[in-house]
Parts: C-alpha cells; structure tokens; sequence
C-alpha cells in the first residue's frame, strides 16, 4: 500500500461512493480515509488508457453506422417450414448500439441509410422502440417494387442439437449499400453534436466498394474530433463471396485499422476456448499493434461449440501490455446465439465510457454475451443489473 498525503482544496478530489478520487493528471486511484482527513492508503492505481471526450460537450455517448435489416424469426421452426415469423431489427454495427441505450442506459445513435416505405418505417419504430436516436437515419426515395433501392432482410433459424442454425439474406442493392463519401454531413455528427464514441465495423464496410470509402472517412473524423473510434472485424461470406473473399476483406480491414483505437477481433488468432493459449494470444495482439500502432486495446470473446445449443465462453483483452481474461461459463445453454459478440463489443464500451478499466470490461462483456445468447434476437434483452448478477455464479477474471 502506497501512502498519499492530499489537501482537500484540491479542485481535482471528489467523493465518490464514500471513498476520494485523486487525479492530478499523470495518475488516479481510489483511496479510503486512514486518519481524520489528511492521510490516505492507495487501493490502486489505474493509467488512463483511453482518452473519452466528456459527455458535457456531446450529445451522444455512442454512434454507430450500419445496416439495420428486418430479421424474420420462426421460432422453434425452420424457414422452409414457418407459416408464422417474429420480427426483428438488427444489424452488427447497429446492435452495438442499441445494446447499450436498452441495457445500460447510455444514449446511442445510428447512421444508417433506409427505403421511405412501409418497411422502413417499421424498421424506425423499432430502432425507436429499442432506445437508439434514429435522427440520423437518410430517407431515400424508391419506386413501388423498389426495383434500384430497398431495404434488407433476412431469414433465420436457431438449429437445435446437432442441426446447425441457417441463415437467408435478402439485402442485395439496399440504401445503405449505395451510400458514398459526402453523404452523411460528418461535421454536423461530430463537432455540432459530439460523440465520444463512434463504432463500425467489416459488415458495413463489406455492405460494396463505396462502404469502406464511407467507414473511413467517418472514422478519420471520428478520430479528429476526439471521439473513441472502434472496429469490429466482423466477416460475412455472403458479403465478399463475388468479391474476392477474405483476402479482399483483410484488405480492406488492414486499411480502415489503422484509424481505429479499439478492435474487436484478433487476425491470425483463433478464439476457440477449448484451445486458448495466452502467449498466442498476446504474441498475436502484439503483431496486429506494431502493424497498426493506434490501437489501443484488441479484445474477443472465447468460444467452444459443443452443439447448437450448447456452448462454453469467455474473453480476453489486451491492453497496456497485458492480457485481461474474463470469466468462464462453461455448457451454456443457447437459445439464439446471434447478436452475442455485438453484446461482447457492448460490453467493453460502456464499461470504458463509465470509467472502469480493462478488468471490469472484459468481465462485463463476457457476461453480456452469454446472456445475449439465452434470449431471442439480435440485441440484448436484459438490464445492466442482470448482466452484473451472472458474474456471481463464476469465478472472478483474471489479469497477468
């Protein structure tokens, strides 16, 4: 334990949650009382890792600029089956968002690009419903069959046992895949309104040719105007299949990467649990940073598939030099696990934007993944004490 004298005229101390936070702008720890008012014991000390902008000069906590399709549930049916279907929204980038304006309260945008009809409305009301300011939506006009421009759908069934769940996407030619640089009015998002963080990620930059040029122009302002700028390497092989596959995703990841501070994903690591190995991890992490030396922090859940209704998960972090593991919830029982690594990404943001450190967030964001995948849908369904109670039926995450 470090002793600290402090005077409490220091503009810089406050009381928080009956104990003192001390910052005097190289380090801050919290500290407990050891006599009267004037000498203190250090529980910790925590660096700063990322630089937040303050929610006093931003409108927004979190904006995120994705696609949101429809997504057509069946239930305990297959597709081919169904008569009747569950709708949702969602969208990997947008359920970021939404994740944390339902669950944790902060306040969430989407950019997102819709066909003005009847579907897109219904896709408003429900970004609406789900707590996310749909302000920054761009209506676009479309004919009666949208025969140039529309709106994404798509079809999915969970899998039980050892059927494995099945997806149909339906979102070819939709509005968001034919935005462009100079669409969004960038300036207006971040300096007129403010955001401290802005999220995107490989969905949306493989939506075609032009989505990446618009993914970096958002992030490179992103990054001038002092936001928090993550990337979630996410890969869909629907997207890239008539467009050169994974390698002409790396491509286009290596270059929106080096404008991002957080990464969710690992390139040349496999995150399967069963397998994991915490040298490899770091030695990866290390190798994906010296490549791009503005990243800040890589984080990734860990997952074995024993069935499609039977999963173990954790996750891991690295950050300032070192790696952050999360719990383990071993032989979770799955009902849909879609949307679970946008619960994973949540997670970690918000515990960063209400000021915890890596610790914290990988724990957070490990639990909000496993209870993303007990409930149907693409977004979290749970409050942010809910997520909290699973970490009392694990073991706390470790740090080395």
């Amino acid at each position: 334990m470090l002793n600290v004298f402090v005077f409490l005229l220091s503009p810089t101390s406050d009381y928080v949650n009956g104990y003192i936070l001390i910052v005097d702008g190289s380090w801050m720890g919290w500290v407990t009382a050891d006599c009267g008012f004037r000498h203190f014991n250090l529980i910790f000390p925590q660096t700063i890792l990322l630089n937040i902008r303050s929610k006093s000069e931003c409108r927004w906590d979190i904006v995120s600029i994705g696609e949101v399709m429809l997504r057509f549930d069946p239930g305990d049916d297959r597709i081919r089956s169904a008569r009747s279907f569950r709708v949702y929204e969602g969208g990997g980038e947008y359920n970021v968002a939404r994740n944390l304006a339902s669950c944790f309260g902060l306040d969430a945008a989407i950019v997102t690009a819709l066909a003005d009809n009847e579907i897109g409305r219904l896709i408003e009301g429900l970004i609406e419903a789900g707590k996310v300011d749909a302000s920054q939506i761009l209506w676009r006009e479309t004919d009666g069959i949208s025969r140039t421009l529309r709106n994404g759908m798509y079809f999915w069934e969970r899998g039980f046992g050892l059927r494995p769940p099945k997806g149909c996407s339906d979102r070819g030619n939709t509005a968001i895949s034919q935005l462009r640089s100079g669409d969004v009015d960038w300036p207006n998002v971040f300096y007129e309104y403010g955001t401290r963080w802005f999220h995107t990620g490989g969905i949306f930059a493989g939506l075609s040719e032009s989505t990446a040029d618009v993914a970096a122009e958002a992030m490179r302002m992103a990054r001038q105007a002092g936001s928090i700028v993550s990337y979630d390497l996410n890969y869909r092989e629907s997207l890239w299949a008539a467009r050169g596959g994974r390698d002409a995703a790396n491509e286009v990841n290596r270059r929106l990467l080096d404008l991002a501070d957080v990464v969710f994903g690992v390139e040349g690591f496999d995150p399967a649990l069963s397998i994991f190995d915490e040298k490899t991890f770091a030695d990866a992490c290390v190798a994906m940073m010296d490549r791009h030396q503005n990243i800040q922090l890589i984080a990734t859940p860990l997952r074995t598939i024993h069935d499609s209704s039977r999963h173990d998960l954790s996750g891991v972090c690295y950050a300032d030099g070192k790696v952050f593991r999360g719990p383990t919830f071993d032989n979770i029982r799955v009902l849909d696990r879609v949307g679970s690594g946008d619960a994973f990404a949540a997670g970690i943001i918000n515990e960063f934007i209400t000021g915890h450190d890596a610790r914290a967030a990988i724990s957070t964001s490990t639990a909000a993944a496993v209870h993303a995948m007990t409930t149907s849908g693409d977004s979290l369904t749970a409050n942010a004490d809910e997520v909290k109670q699973l970490l009392n039926l694990t073991k706390g995450s470790l740090v080395r």
